[in-house]
């Protein structure tokens, strides 16, 4: 891993004025020195489907799982459907733990955020983090960034406009790229 961590970043959400999305965009626009942020669009990503898997994995599918591969940490925006995660996501979290053995999930650190309504996404975050135990991803524990009341921190193109919302998503690039320090066991100067 070099000095720089690279982060994918995934928006559970495909809508085009998205907060989730626009916290992924305000994450690449605020991360600190020694993180890079690149987002990942599971739009193209069809519905998990065994067959298909048996016939061979569909491009998208590879694109994501080597994009994952290649990344040393994610960043998750999830927006909350019905006290869960959206269907998208756990979709894309469903093609790229299979097969298990060899999933590019496997060890990898994570960060999660999501912008809502008044809990600001909190049961959709832990209803990931039960994914993330069979998937054998590491999440991050702290910071926890749960925007509520997203509708006053975006503006009308799903851009993130509060600022104490834009420093608690810098603070938690900066507690992802220790905990994936951490994690890999190397030093910061990627050593």
């Amino acid at each position: 891993m070099s000095a720089t961590i690279q982060v994918l970043g995934i928006s559970g959400s495909l809508r085009k004025n998205s907060v989730n999305a626009g916290l992924l965009r305000a994450a690449a626009a605020v991360a600190p020195q020694g993180i890079s942020v690149d987002i990942f669009d599971l739009s193209p990503i069809p519905l998990y489907n065994e067959d298909l898997l048996t016939a061979g994995v569909p491009g998208p599918v590879s694109a994501f799982k080597d994009a994952i591969a290649t990344a040393d940490a994610l960043l998750i925006a999830t927006p909350e459907y019905n006290y869960s995660i959206p269907g998208v996501l756990k979709n894309a979290i469903d093609w790229a733990s299979r097969p298990i053995k060899g999933s590019p999930l496997v060890g990898k650190p994570v960060a999660l955020m999501g912008a809502g309504g008044m809990m600001g996404t909190v049961r959709a975050q832990l209803a990931l983090r039960q994914v993330a135990v069979y998937t054998n991803m590491f999440v991050l524990n702290r910071p926890e960034v749960l925007v509520v009341r997203a509708h006053e921190k975006f503006d009308a193109s799903g851009n993130l406009v509060d600022e104490s919302t834009r420093a608690a998503v810098r603070d938690l690039l900066e507690a992802l790229r220790a905990w994936t320090i951490r994690l890999r066991g190397i030093s910061p100067a990627g050593g």
